[in-house]
């Protein structure tokens, strides 16, 4: 059972700022003063100022939003126009309350959002094609038999190292192919699984070769950030241990029919769905349009990663190892 969030105390905002005055680390922190560490995390971006974390301010501020939440909050033009920015970078309704939440600004809700959106859309407006889905539903996949054949040396989820599994470190990817319209062209997806760093290339063909060189062009760059690769058992990753060679990295197998094995690189993929629909090929897609729809992507705030960005989380730690 997980433990219920408590607001901190004011005592315990004093032990915060002095723990971390003297260079303790937030996990420290968060043993002594028995919380989570993601409490400590949230509580030092959220109320950090710029002469650094003061515990008068940071309950002085904690006070001010639990005032706020019960202040109602109407549409103003400035409020309309800092959503519709928002909207149209292609963030979800979720997103955009989380990051208005995680600064002082006021906020709103994700449902009044959707409210937002869906009376645009009745007065003719296109704020909805920002959202992901568009308000269509979800179909489940079908269930059927692998007729991908076999790839040679696969080494099996199974004998992959458990911190992979614990994320407890930066470095595992997971890796797929998207394919474009009557198998007009593809592209390859890698994502980090914790920071949710996207990496993602078009290539020409799902051929192995192809694919192959793709991943190794893009995951060279972050050759100090590749410790494992994880993918399904389709046969453009039959080159894989040239991949593993080239980067110094385990390339592992999931089970057959085990998407949640890689559940967040399938995520991914339907995010990037929303540039790259199924109705189109992408033989004729530039890499620039990749890379642009994959910075959209990296530069949004992410509600896992207490609405912080994918890109701020991996070049603080590709900064912090090259220190």
């Amino acid at each position: 059972m997980k433990n219920q969030y408590r607001q901190l105390t004011y005592a315990q905002r004093c032990q915060i700022s002095a723990l971390k005055d003297t260079g303790h680390t937030q996990r420290d922190i968060a043993i002594v003063i028995g919380t989570s560490q993601s409490t400590i995390s949230r509580e030092l971006a959220r109320n950090t100022g710029l002469r650094g974390y003061r515990h008068k301010q940071a309950q002085a501020r904690s006070i001010q939003r639990r005032e706020d939440v019960h202040r109602p909050i109407k549409m103003t033009a400035e409020m309309i126009a800092r959503i519709d920015g928002m909207l149209k970078l292609d963030w979800s309704p979720e997103q955009i309350s989380g990051a208005l939440t995680a600064t002082d600004a006021p906020s709103v809700s994700h449902e009044c959002i959707y409210l937002y959106i869906w009376a645009d859309k009745k007065a003719g407006g296109d704020l909805y094609t920002h959202l992901r889905r568009q308000g269509k539903k979800y179909e489940k996949r079908r269930n059927g038999k692998s007729n991908r054949g076999q790839i040679k040396n696969k080494v099996s989820i199974d004998n992959r190292p458990n911190i992979v599994a614990s994320k407890k470190r930066i470095g595992d990817w997971e890796i797929d192919t998207v394919i474009g319209k009557g198998h007009s062209g593809a592209l390859v997806t890698i994502v980090e699984r914790v920071t949710k760093y996207t990496l993602s290339a078009q290539v020409n063909s799902k051929s192995a070769a192809d694919v192959t060189l793709a991943t190794i062009k893009l995951l060279k760059p972050f050759r100090q950030v590749v410790h494992s690769i994880t993918a399904d058992n389709g046969k453009e990753f039959a080159y894989h241990e040239r991949i593993s060679k080239a980067l110094s990295a385990g390339f592992y197998f999931a089970h057959p029919y085990s998407s949640w094995e890689r559940g967040l690189n399938e995520n991914t993929n339907g995010l990037l769905r929303q540039y790259f629909p199924k109705s189109m090929g992408l033989k004729a897609v530039s890499q620039l349009e990749v890379k642009a729809a994959v910075k959209l992507l990296n530069s949004r705030p992410r509600k896992t990663l207490g609405y912080r960005t994918p890109e701020l989380l991996m070049n603080n730690y590709r900064a912090a190892i090259a220190a």
